[in-house]
């Protein structure tokens, strides 16, 4: 039986990203994955992800961003590709709302770089917004978008690049772990490996029964929308990354990530209908694109008043609680290792996520402060 140093369960963005980390580190590495590469069946996929550091989660965040940012030029650099595409970025919504003062709270107290501005002074920008005066906004020049199909697909390249063997459509059954080592049983093999990083997104907790997570599925919709008088005032330099909150509701949207002929994205991040992620409906119904667009009708008409509806996908968020990760080791050996819980927001921390799970399993411990996201906040098992 061939023997691994690691198997890697899951090879969407934080899968992939830990691969990467893990082989280019010099370690045997098993990449399994029950889809095909690069699929479109979890969390990583859409276009586009924003990438943001006056982050309205919190300024514990930010080192954890600073770190992926730097990480971010770093994957540019050994693939010689552009990943992350630097729009500037706007948090719009009420004055005293929830979402505003987080975000200017986190870009003062990390002394990042930043504008607040009241809703004349967004119009005046980006006429493309129609903020009501209740609406103030911050602007974080340094965010923008990454794309999740290419970062994907770079990170599994380069991931084989450092020899591990990466095997799809293969699905992971059942993960047992002893004081030796830890046996995984797949529907094509059994395989013996010293360790095993679980980053399954919604797949987790079934995995992963005995860690008892807390984890809810829920099933989002992405939209993307043709501008009326076309999507030149849309692009990427002209249109930032924006995230607003309004009538209960946080909606988002990014520039046309590709080009002028693929639609400028929009959806919203609150809410969600709970499902089984074996189960998803995947069809997107007249209502649900109608609830994007009476988000959009007041605050940028010409997406939701005269905008023509594109296509729509349908994505996954493996939301806990309190909305942060979980991340740790995560048995009673400390040979698994799980990232999930990633409740539709993880994708700007991708290469830093992945870097940490390869220092926990080397080294036992992180670099960065992981304590926000310990798998035993919940009392799990």
């Amino acid at each position: 039986m061939e023997r691994y140093d690691v198997a890697v369960v899951g090879l969407g963005g934080l899968g992939s990203a830990a691969c990467h980390s893990l082989a280019a580190a010099g370690l045997r590495v098993l990449g399994l994955e029950r889809f095909g590469p690069v699929h479109d069946q979890g969390a990583s996929h859409g276009e586009s992800r924003g990438v943001w550091q006056a982050y309205f989660m919190g300024p514990s965040y930010v080192p954890y961003l600073r770190r992926s940012y730097t990480l971010w030029s770093d994957l540019e650099e050994a693939c010689g590709e552009t990943l992350f595409h630097r729009t500037g970025g706007l948090c719009i919504g009420p004055v005293d709302g929830a979402l505003v003062p987080a975000a200017r709270n986190s870009a003062e107290q990390c002394g990042l770089e930043h504008e607040y501005l009241t809703a004349d002074e967004v119009r005046y920008r980006y006429p493309q917004f129609t903020p009501d005066e209740e609406c103030a906004a911050v602007f974080d020049p340094g965010s923008g978008y990454v794309q999740p199909e290419q970062t994907v697909r770079v990170q599994l390249e380069l991931a084989r690049k450092h020899s591990a063997e990466l095997r799809f459509d293969e699905e992971v059954r059942e993960i047992a772990e002893s004081a030796g080592g830890v046996r995984v049983l797949t529907s094509r093999a059994t395989y013996e490996v010293g360790h095993v990083v679980v980053t399954a997104g919604c797949w987790t907790p079934g995995l992963l029964p005995a860690l008892d997570l807390p984890v809810q599925v829920l099933r989002k919709v992405m939209l993307w929308f043709e501008p009326t008088g076309g999507a030149d005032d849309f692009q990427p330099g002209r249109f930032p990354y924006w995230i607003w909150e309004g009538d209960g509701m946080v909606g988002y949207g990014h520039p046309a990530a590709n080009g002028r002929h693929g639609g400028v994205k929009a959806g919203v991040h609150s809410g969600g209908t709970p499902t089984d992620p074996d189960r998803v409906d995947r069809l997107v119904r007249p209502e649900e694109i109608a609830e994007v667009q009476d988000f959009l009708r007041t605050r940028i008409p010409r997406l939701g008043v005269g905008g023509r509806y594109r296509k729509s996908s349908v994505c996954l968020y493996d939301n806990t609680p309190d909305q942060a990760f979980v991340i740790g080791r995560a048995s009673e050996h400390g040979r698994i290792t799980v990232a999930a819980g990633t409740s539709g927001h993880a994708f700007k921390f991708v290469p830093a996520i992945g870097e940490s799970l390869r220092e926990l399993v080397t080294e036992g411990v992180a670099s960065q402060d992981l304590s926000l996201f310990s798998p035993d906040r919940f009392g799990a098992a």
